[in-house]
C-alpha cells in the first residue's frame, strides 16, 4: 500500500513538472507573484524554436540576395559602381552591436539563477544599446547626406541605403521584443498566448544574436567594397 501511495505521488509530480512546461518553479522568477505557476495554452514550447529558426533562415536568404545583386551588379560590364567608404561611426555601432550581445547573454544567465532585479537590469541594458545602434545608423545616413551621397548617387551608396535600412528594420523588431518580454515579466505571464518566460527570452535571444552576427557580416562586407 505505501508503495501504491508513493507510485501516485510521483506519477502527480511529473503532471506538474509537465504542466510547467519549461516554466520557472512556482511563484518563482518569471510568475506574475501569485500561488499558481505558469502554465503553457497547449503549444509545445520547441514550436516557437523551430519557427523563429525557420524565419531565420528566410532573413538569411534575403539578405544572401542582396549580397548576390550587389557582388553581380558590381562585376557588370560597363558598371559605374565605385566603392564606398563606410561612415566611421559604423565602427561604433558594431562595438554596440557586439556589447548588446554580451549584456543579452548576462541577462539570460540572471533569468537562469533567478536574479530577477538583475536581468531586468541588463535586459533592459540590451534594448538601450539597440537603440543607439540604431540611432548610430542614422547618423550614418546623415553623414552620407552631408557628403552629397543620395541613394541614387552611386549603386554602392544605393545597396548600402538598403542594406542598413533592411537590417535596422530587423534590429527594431528585436527591441520592441525585448521591450515586450520585459514589460511581460514585470507584469506576469498567465494571460500571455502560450511562450514561456523561459522560451520567450530564449527565442528572442536567438534572434537578437543572429541579427548581431548578420551585423556583423554585413560590416565586414562594407569593409571589403561590398
Amino acid at each position: 500500500m505505501p508503495e501504491a501511495v508513493s507510485e501516485i505521488e510521483e506519477q502527480e509530480h511529473a503532471i506538474a513538472v509537465l504542466d510547467n512546461h519549461g516554466g520557472p518553479p512556482d511563484g518563482g522568477f518569471g510568475n506574475d507573484g501569485g500561488s499558481d505557476p505558469w502554465r503553457p495554452a497547449g503549444t509545445p514550447q520547441s514550436t516557437y524554436t523551430i519557427g523563429m529558426l525557420v524565419a531565420l533562415g528566410g532573413v538569411s536568404m534575403f539578405f544572401m540576395a542582396l549580397v548576390s545583386a550587389s557582388v553581380v551588379h558590381r562585376g557588370m560590364p560597363g558598371s559605374d559602381w565605385v566603392p564606398l567608404q563606410p561612415p566611421s561611426i559604423l565602427w561604433v555601432t558594431s562595438a554596440l552591436a557586439v556589447a548588446s550581445s554580451l549584456t543579452l547573454l548576462r541577462a539570460r544567465h540572471m533569468f537562469k539563477v533567478g536574479a530577477e532585479s538583475s536581468f531586468s537590469l541588463w535586459w533592459t541594458a540590451t534594448a538601450v544599446l539597440g537603440i543607439c545602434f540604431l540611432s548610430g545608423q542614422v547618423l550614418a545616413w546623415r553623414q552620407l547626406v552631408s557628403e552629397g551621397l543620395y541613394l541614387v548617387s552611386n549603386p554602392s551608396v544605393g545597396f548600402f541605403y538598403v542594406f542598413t535600412a533592411a537590417h535596422g528594420l530587423h534590429l527594431l523588431g528585436g527591441v520592441i521584443a525585448l521591450l515586450w518580454i520585459g514589460w511581460r515579466q514585470s507584469h506576469g505571464w498567465r494571460k500571455s498566448s502560450g511562450i514561456s518566460p523561459a522560451t520567450a527570452t530564449a527565442v528572442a535571444a536567438l534572434y537578437w544574436h543572429f541579427v548581431t552576427g548578420l551585423w556583423l557580416f554585413l560590416f565586414s562586407f562594407f569593409l571589403i567594397g561590398g
